[in-house]
């Protein structure tokens, strides 16, 4: 009976826990296409403002590859009343922080500050979107920039490359198939015109998401807004292309040679649905069964018991159009990367015949409960997940009720969905080896 009791008085204070972890927003446009969502939370004299554009690798021209990442870095350059090199000075002379990042779906900027200066932060997003300063000296600067990311992070980086090399095998059509850091040749050849028509065309209020989230005063906040944000001209509509891929119905055997790594890697890669389909929160779920932790199986199976893998993962990259489900690992001692897919291949088919235990179910369902509360945690990633969910679900409210799908999952959904989509005629298996030296 005592035990009957405790487990009913945890099921409540979770059930309390997290229904006071609710985020309160308020979402309205401006006349001139731009969404605004604010959020008031006075409990910390702490302050986000964030623009999320709705452009990212996928938007690109394919001849003209890595011009969104490119404007991550060179939309710091200055505006008309920011000089150059200034940016960064104002933000931490005012007591504050700030950052931006690209994936192939959208780009992302915030800046943290004291609560006093939210004024600033508005003013420094307002400049950005509407004063933008694009010349040939910030184009040379940002150019070296970002060569040099590419050699540090992808070029000379062990194993740097093997998401580039899955993906031109994983995708035909879809732009999907290029990285967000796209071609330094591409970079190279573009004309200073090319970089001011991209941002003509997606650096528009119509084509983003502001967020305020903090210690704000909300009339005072939507003042603020309306008289940096109104004035700026409404950008053209954007049209966009709509890309289908064909099924793979056969496996796609792919090869790459790092020069950078001395152990094989074995990656198989699935594409799989939009990250706003079911299907892709349940693909979650598996991803996380499989390897999240020493106790998940792959872990437990592969690394702690048997010993054969210096390392094993399974993750789902949800994206707008389509996801991937990658899987693999790093072979030790005299196991083959064979060896390691074979293993894996074992572990995904338990999950497409037989119903995954019951205290397997529940740990997968606690993670996740955990995690949903540490996303609504502080307010940057408040304002993060706003943006992201407002752009990217056009569910703004999925910040408070994304939850309850991963609680809709059942055993039998996480077989099926398993059934459904980890098939060996369905992937992309990708041998990443060490390159071969020449004899001498």
């Amino acid at each position: 009976m005592k035990k009957q009791l405790h487990i009913v008085f945890v099921a409540i204070f979770s059930m309390t826990f997290l229904s006071a972890q609710e985020v309160a927003f308020e979402e309205y446009d401006l006349d001139n296409g731009l969404h605004v969502i604010l959020h008031q939370d006075n409990s910390a004299p702490v302050v986000t403002t964030a623009v999320m554009y709705h452009v990212g690798a996928k938007d690109e021209d394919p001849e003209k590859t890595g011009f969104a990442h490119f404007f991550e870095h060179l939309l710091f350059e200055g505006t008309k009343n920011i000089e150059r090199g200034e940016w960064f000075k104002i933000v931490s002379s005012n007591g504050g922080n700030n950052n931006a990042n690209t994936t192939q779906d959208r780009t992302y900027y915030y800046e943290v500050f004291p609560s006093n200066n939210l004024e600033l932060g508005l003013w420094l997003e307002s400049e950005r979107l509407m004063h933008p300063i694009i010349n040939q000296i910030g184009v040379d600067t940002q150019k070296e920039v970002v060569q040099e990311e590419r050699r540090l992070r992808y070029d000379n980086a062990p194993y740097g490359r093997w998401r580039e090399q899955m993906f031109i095998n994983l995708f035909e059509k879809h732009p999907y198939r290029w990285q967000t850091i796209g071609s330094l040749e591409h970079l190279a050849s573009a004309t200073l015109e090319d970089f001011k028509k991209f941002n003509q065309i997606y650096y528009v209020p119509n084509n983003a998401v502001l967020v305020v989230a903090g210690d704000i005063d909300m009339a005072e906040t939507k003042k603020m807004v309306q008289d940096y944000f109104g004035p700026i001209p409404k950008g053209a509509p954007i049209e966009r292309k709509t890309f289908v891929e064909d099924p793979i119905n056969a496996p796609i055997k792919a090869e790459y040679r790092d020069p950078n790594i001395q152990i094989p890697l074995i990656l198989m890669g699935y594409r799989t649905p939009a990250q706003t389909e079911h299907d892709a929160y349940v693909l979650d779920m598996i991803s996380t069964y499989l390897s999240s932790g020493k106790s998940s199986k792959l872990y437990k199976k592969l690394v702690d018991e048997k010993k054969m893998a210096l390392q094993v993962f399974a993750f789902n990259g949800s994206q707008e159009d389509y996801s991937s489900y990658i899987v693999g690992g790093l072979p030790v001692g005299d196991n083959t990367l064979e060896d390691i897919k074979k293993e894996i291949d074992e572990e995904i088919a338990k999950l497409q015949t037989d119903l995954i235990s019951e205290r397997d179910f529940q740990k997968l369902q606690n993670k996740f409960e955990n995690n949903f509360v540490n996303s609504n945690s502080s307010v940057q990633g408040i304002a993060n997940s706003l943006a992201r969910y407002y752009m990217l679900y056009d569910d703004t409210n999925l910040i408070n009720t994304e939850i309850d799908i991963y609680r809709s999952i059942t055993r039998e959904d996480i077989r099926e969905v398993a059934k459904k989509y980890l098939n060996p005629n369905q992937r992309v298996e990708l041998e990443y080896l060490p390159e071969q030296k020449e004899a001498n």
